[in-house]
């Protein structure tokens, strides 16, 4: 089909959606807003009195386990869930990455992460929203501040952690009451991740973190009632990681092993990515295979396939991820932390925290388990759009919501006076004009398109890298 006659197709389309308005039922813009507080574990809410993550959980759902993505760690799995892709279908494979095609690093505290080319292997929900013709806002959501495939949220915030959760929820708020108001919103907020690694998660000193988490949450809703979008608003409170105890007696030191001079390490305990000198591959990979039995050495094409931690040039040729709780440097001479997180998915000290509430959710239920690649296709769904190809499964946390969306029914409004004249005109002419507009549309495309079986298929199997394309 030539430009020109998309052009005439749009124009026509458009004309004729914008004829149709005042005759049909309208079906109210959905609204979401997905919050994030990093590295809040699913079991912290049982930790200590959490009013308002209870209140939530009476109001809606929660699911006890969550499975995120390997590696756990922050922007892999903020990513995940926008997207619903594991780490090496959306490239965002680690905090601190190499990509040998670009030649470039990226560090998530370094300038590089404003670079669209590191985001770009995959279309977060922002973009697949405005797309559909909606808006989107973001307060410091990992990577809503970046051009991705030239497109930026219709509101957004470029990431400074000194802007309070305050602020932050203000903002949104704004955002979902101004007359060209957003219908999908994000909000993140850095703690307890930060606590949880100076302090470790197991410190008494942790109580008073969630119960400020919890606090803010308050906020968050108190905001919302006030501004009447609280019952019209779907809420979702998650994580990207929960957090684990660490212990200065259990450190590998790899420098005990092998010389630096024969590789480079790539991102932080616990799983570091290994790039051996040119032609030092299996002179690096011996030394370290059978080092110490608190850690596995993977080569890329053995680590396993449940990680789903393979196909994607970023992720290095030796892989080494260390048991729950212990450290990997190179020596000491750096600081440690008491708490970390980045292990095995499988672990429920990586697990997050969810609850959600709203319109679209169910009240009082609980549910056993979800993945997060399985958010994205139920976020699509609560927005009524739809979900580009994703490794999650609409199917497997359906039961989340009320039912499947059916249109809401605008009642007309009552005219002060009969004006059957009017209406009878109103009526006859519109049909004309679409009579007319419908048989110049169904020629047109018969003699342009070819006919096209139409399908309606969930994409609920893993994605391998070759098969996605964005």
């Amino acid at each position: 089909m030539n430009i020109i006659l998309m052009r005439k197709m749009y124009l026509l389309s458009c004309l004729l959606a914008l004829l149709l308005l005042p005759l049909s039922h309208q079906e109210e813009h959905r609204k979401l807003l997905l919050v994030s507080f990093d590295g809040f574990r699913w079991d912290y809410v049982n930790r200590v009195p959490t009013p308002n993550f209870r209140a939530l959980m009476e109001e809606g759902v929660q699911v006890e386990r969550v499975e995120n993505t390997y590696i756990t760690k922050t922007f892999p799995n903020h990513y995940t869930l926008v997207t619903g892709l594991h780490a090496e279908s959306h490239g965002i494979v680690a905090n601190e990455m190499y990509d040998p095609v670009l030649n470039r690093s990226f560090s998530m505290d370094g300038p590089e992460v404003y670079d669209s080319r590191w985001w770009e292997e995959a279309v977060p929900l922002w973009v697949t929203n405005q797309m559909a013709g909606h808006r989107s806002g973001a307060a410091m959501w990992p990577g809503s501040d970046v051009s991705i495939g030239g497109v930026y949220p219709s509101r957004y915030m470029t990431y400074n952690a000194s802007i309070s959760f305050n602020m932050r929820v203000e903002k949104l708020i704004s955002w979902f009451s101004e007359p060209e108001e957003i219908n999908f919103g994000m909000l993140y907020w850095e703690e307890p991740d930060e606590s949880g690694h100076n302090l470790g998660p197991e410190s008494p000193l942790m109580d008073v973190v969630i119960e400020d988490i919890d606090l803010k949450l308050g906020f968050l809703r108190d905001k919302l009632k006030k501004a009447g979008l609280y019952d019209k608003i779907n809420l979702i409170v998650t994580s990207d990681h929960g957090m684990t105890q660490l212990s200065r007696d259990k450190v590998i030191e790899l420098d005990a092993y092998v010389s630096r001079d024969l590789y480079t390490m790539i991102d932080k305990s616990p799983v570091v990515g290994i790039l051996p000198k040119e032609g030092k591959f299996h002179e690096v990979y011996n030394m370290l295979e059978n080092a110490n039995p608190n850690m596995v050495v993977y080569k890329k094409e053995n680590i396993p396939k449940y990680f789903h931690y393979t196909h994607n040039v970023r992720i290095l040729p030796i892989i080494i991820e260390v048991k729950e709780g212990w450290t990997i440097v190179q020596n000491k001479t750096g600081s440690f932390m008491l708490g970390n997180h980045g292990y095995d998915n499988y672990l429920p000290s990586m697990h997050p925290v969810f609850v959600a509430r709203g319109p679209s959710f169910r009240t009082g239920y609980i549910k056993n388990s979800m993945r997060s690649v399985d958010l994205y296709p139920l976020m699509c769904r609560v927005l009524g759009i739809q979900a580009l190809p994703n490794n999650g499964s609409l199917m497997s946390v359906k039961d989340l919501l009320v039912e499947t969306f059916t249109p809401r029914l605008v009642p007309p409004s009552k005219p002060t006076e009969p004006s059957y004249a009017w209406a009878v005109g109103t009526v006859l002419g519109s049909g004309l004009v679409l009579g007319f507009l419908i048989t110049f549309v169904k020629k047109l495309t018969q003699r342009q398109l070819p006919s096209l079986p139409l399908t309606n298929r969930e994409i609920s199997q893993p994605l391998l890298r070759e098969e996605l394309r964005l």
